[in-house]
C-alpha cells in the first residue's frame, strides 16, 4: 500500500508508516497540478492544509482507500465525496489538543492580565501599574462553545483557576463532568465573561460569531478563538470591541490568514485590529508545538493500523 504525503510532517512519519506495511512517499512540495495527475497511482494520501481535497481531486484518486488529516479540522476535505467513494478518513486531534489547551490558556492570561500591552510599554521606557492592572481568572464564569478533544483539554486545565466552566455543545448530550457544565446558549449569554471556541468550520459555524451573536451576551465578555478564523467575524470583533461589549480578544486565527495579501475591507479591518491594544494575534500556532508535530504521526499511523488497511 503506497501512502503520498503531500505536506510537511515531523520526519518520523517515514519510518512509522514503512512499520506498519505502508510505503510512504514523502512530497511536500507538490503542486496541485502535479497532485491530480499522481492521485490515482496511490492508495493513501496524509495532508495538512496545503491543498484542498476535493472532488476534482477524489475523482482521479481511483485506488485511494484512506485520507490521513495531520490536524483536527477537515474543512478542507470535500467529505460528501470521500463518504460516498467509502474511503476512510482519519484526523489527528488527540494528538494536539494539549497543544491548543496551553495556547487558550496562554491567550487568554496574557489578553486579561494586559501582558503584551505592558511588554510593549515598558520597553518604550513607560511604566504604568494601574492602566495595566489585570483581572483574575478565579469566579470568572468561562463558556466553551464546543466540547470535544480541544474543550475537553481547555476545561481540564482552567478547573485549577478556581473558574466556572460551563460549555455548549449542539451535537452531544450529558456530557457534565468534573471539569465542566453542560449548559444550553442561552446560559452562555446569560452568565459568560469568557467565550473560548472550539468547533469545527463547518457552512454552519461559518461567520456564527458576529455582531448580533455577541450583542446577545448579557456582560462584557473576553473572546478567545484557537479553533477557526471564518467562524469569526473580525469586522463585527472591531464593532464590539469599540462598544465595549468586548473586552479583548485573543485570536491565533483569522478571516484569511493570508495577510500579505489582503485588500479592500478584509485589509482595512485587519490594518485597525493590529492597532488595538484589546487584541492579541498569533499566526495559527496553537496547535503547533515541537510535542504536538510528532505527536500528530503517532495519532494517524496508530489509527491507520487499527482500521485493519494494512
Amino acid at each position: 500500500m503506497r501512502c503520498l504525503i503531500i505536506d510537511e510532517m515531523h520526519p518520523s512519519i517515514v519510518p512509522m508508516l514503512k512499520e506498519i506495511g505502508v510505503e510512504p512517499v514523502y512530497r511536500p512540495d507538490i503542486t496541485s497540478q502535479e497532485l491530480v495527475t499522481i492521485i490515482g497511482e496511490y492508495e493513501g494520501i496524509i495532508a495538512r492544509s496545503k491543498l484542498k481535497i476535493d472532488k476534482q481531486l477524489l475523482e482521479k484518486a481511483v485506488k485511494l482507500k484512506f485520507i490521513g488529516r495531520a490536524g483536527a479540522g477537515l474543512d478542507m476535505i470535500d467529505l460528501d465525496v470521500v463518504q460516498e467513494k467509502g474511503i476512510l478518513l482519519f484526523n489527528a486531534p488527540e494528538g494536539n489538543r494539549d497543544a491548543v489547551a496551553e495556547h487558550t490558556l496562554a491567550l487568554l492570561l496574557s489578553l486579561i492580565n494586559n501582558v503584551t500591552t505592558a511588554d510593549r510599554e515598558v520597553r518604550k521606557g513607560i511604566w504604568q501599574r494601574e492602566a495595566n492592572r489585570g483581572f483574575e481568572l478565579k469566579d470568572k464564569i468561562v463558556a466553551l462553545i464546543g466540547y470535544g478533544f480541544m474543550g475537553r483539554a481547555v476545561a481540564k486545565r482552567l478547573i485549577s483557576f478556581e473558574c466556572q466552566v460551563i460549555a455548549y455543545d449542539k451535537y452531544l448530550k450529558n456530557y457534565s463532568d468534573e471539569f465542566v457544565t453542560e449548559v444550553n446558549m442561552e446560559e452562555i449569554y446569560e452568565k459568560a465573561d469568557i467565550i473560548s471556541f472550539h468547533i469545527p468550520l463547518t457552512d454552519e459555524t461559518r461567520g456564527i460569531a458576529n455582531s448580533n451573536y455577541f450583542s446577545r451576551f448579557k456582560k462584557n465578555i473576553w473572546v478567545i478563538n484557537t479553533a477557526r478564523g471564518e467562524i469569526v467575524k473580525l469586522a463585527d470583533i472591531l464593532k464590539m470591541l469599540d462598544l465595549g461589549k468586548v473586552r479583548g480578544a485573543g485570536l491565533d486565527v483569522l478571516e484569511n490568514e493570508k495577510i500579505n495579501r489582503l485588500d479592500g475591507e478584509a485589509k482595512e479591518v485587519f490594518e485597525k485590529l493590529i492597532l488595538s491594544d484589546k487584541v492579541i494575534l498569533t499566526p495559527h500556532v496553537a496547535g503547533w508545538t515541537y510535542e504536538s508535530y510528532e505527536r500528530i504521526n503517532e495519532t494517524l499511523v496508530h489509527k491507520i493500523k487499527s482500521s485493519g488497511l494494512v
